[in-house]
């Protein structure tokens, strides 16, 4: 954490630089605007581009975002200096006590985006976490390093229910791992499932439950997995738009997450539910309604679905306008999904 801490007492000192030489302060941020926002085909992934927006104390219309920004780099300062974590929730109310304004809570979401994309360094390394948890379940030790547990360890098959992937998870150290892949399920009812079936045990995997879209944390797991100990992985959610769009998060991030590049995992695989798998696996079926088709035309639109793979999978959803969950594989009965299904995507 000491290369954070540098950088906050690098933006504390230039202020401070500023106003012993007459300076009104002021702190120039990468836009994130959607102009700015541009998909690097070379790296598979949204970045930011060269423009940066100046907050001047010269102007009284910045003055309440300057203020903002300074202060959850201080909060965060003191965050690190005292090995303590909060939320994105706790930070908006801490605010108050602080007599620091916020309309919302989207507008301090929106501050820390902006310190994220000044210091080079995601939220999590600024010790700031989302309220929700994403849980794993399989056959990898973990060594805790956060104040107290040192020296305690944990293997994440100890519970039947898959184990959250918190702040201390997310940055422990990994130990003994009996893994071969990384299987990221949408669903609870399919994580369950999967657990049951001994999932982990016949396909050397450990099953991540994102929950629908995966939270920051649990993509930053996964992206520590696939780094450090070289393990695929895979994708598994519901036949329709929406679960293409989860997949493509892993593989590719997101525009309001553009400024951050450790939770981008280019080489994980999307397995299904696909579109052709409907048919070719006679699954039960729904036909699109008014929101799947226009998240499908967002989709179609967007540049992280132009491979020849992409292209084909929106195309068919757009020829059959037809959805299929995780849990339909069920028709063929309980274990069909370890039994077949994964078995013929591995293979």
């Amino acid at each position: 954490m000491r290369d954070v801490l540098v950088k906050l007492e690098a933006l504390g000192e230039s202020i401070c630089v500023q106003l012993e030489n007459g300076e009104l302060p002021f702190i120039d941020i990468p836009s994130r605007t959607t102009s700015n926002i541009i998909y690097d085909k070379a790296e598979g992934r949204f970045v930011l581009g060269e423009a940066r927006t100046r907050r001047t104390t010269s102007n009284v219309k910045h003055l309440r975002a300057f203020t903002q920004t300074v202060w959850m780099a201080y909060m965060a300062k003191r965050l690190i200096e005292e090995g303590k974590s909060t939320t994105l929730r706790d930070l908006y109310y801490m605010a108050e006590s602080y007599g620091v304004k916020f309309k919302d809570q989207q507008e301090s979401d929106s501050i820390i985006a902006d310190l994220e994309a000044l210091l080079g360094v995601p939220r999590e390394q600024l010790r700031i976490f989302p309220e929700e948890r994403a849980t794993v379940y399989g056959d990898l030790t973990i060594k805790y390093n956060v104040q107290g547990y040192e020296k305690t360890t944990l293997n994440l098959t100890a519970s039947p229910d898959g184990v959250a992937i918190g702040p201390a998870l997310a940055g422990a150290e990994f130990q003994n791992c009996g893994a071969e892949r990384v299987i990221m399920v949408e669903s609870g009812g399919m994580f369950t499932r999967l657990i049951e079936e001994r999932a982990h045990e016949k396909f050397k995997a450990l099953l991540i439950h994102t929950a629908g879209q995966a939270p920051r944390l649990a993509r930053q797991f996964a992206y520590r997995l696939r780094r450090e100990l070289g393990l695929p992985v895979y994708v598994f959610t519901d036949g329709d738009p929406w679960g293409a769009h989860i997949a493509m998060v892993v593989i590719s991030g997101s525009a309001n997450a553009a400024h951050v590049d450790s939770i981008v995992i280019p080489d994980a695989k999307w397995i299904g539910v696909l579109p052709t798998d409907i048919e070719e696996y006679k699954l039960p079926f729904e036909k699109f309604n008014e929101k799947d088709w226009k998240r499908l035309h967002d989709l179609m639109a967007d540049p992280r679905y132009q491979s020849p793979f992409w292209r084909e999978q929106l195309k068919r959803f757009e020829e059959e306008g037809r959805k299929s969950e995780q849990q339909a594989l069920s028709i063929h009965g309980l274990s069909y999904v370890t039994e077949k299904y994964l078995p013929e995507k591995f293979a």
